[in-house]
């Protein structure tokens, strides 16, 4: 699938404040409708935790390097911090607590190596980049 803009990167929020990425229909918290969203695009997060994968899927890169990070969205939802899973751009040097900015791919994995058609798919999304 191609697009003219960049994919969002929200984390998705119920009248409660409740925090989830990615989005829900109604919030896995209290069950409240989720109508806002916390742009997470120009965010820094800390790794939580980060791992190798050797063994992937076709189509996604060998090594891949995904990563859990903690986004602290405070200022907007106070007290709040939102956590994501995804790839890591590299593994060299990368600690737990380091610092990781989202950074925008145009292909998470190969298009013409899945069993669903490429045109019914979107490729792209954000990994992890250390600071």
């Amino acid at each position: 699938m191609t697009s003219d803009t960049t994919a969002s990167f929200d984390a998705h929020r119920c009248p409660n404040d409740h925090l989830t990425y990615p989005g829900h229909t109604r919030c896995p918290e209290c069950g409240e409708h989720q109508k806002s969203t916390i742009d997470l695009t120009e965010r820094t997060a800390a790794v939580v935790t980060w791992t190798t994968s050797t063994a992937t899927p076709p189509g996604v890169r060998e090594p891949n390097h995904l990563a859990i990070v903690e986004f602290d969205v405070s200022d907007v939802a106070e007290g709040e911090h939102v956590r994501a899973l995804g790839q890591l751009t590299t593994a060299d040097g990368v600690d737990i607590g380091d610092e990781v900015t989202p950074v925008h791919v145009e292909e998470l994995r190969e298009p013409g190596a899945g069993i669903r058609e490429p045109e019914s798919q979107e490729w792209d999304g954000y990994r992890f980049e250390p600071v």
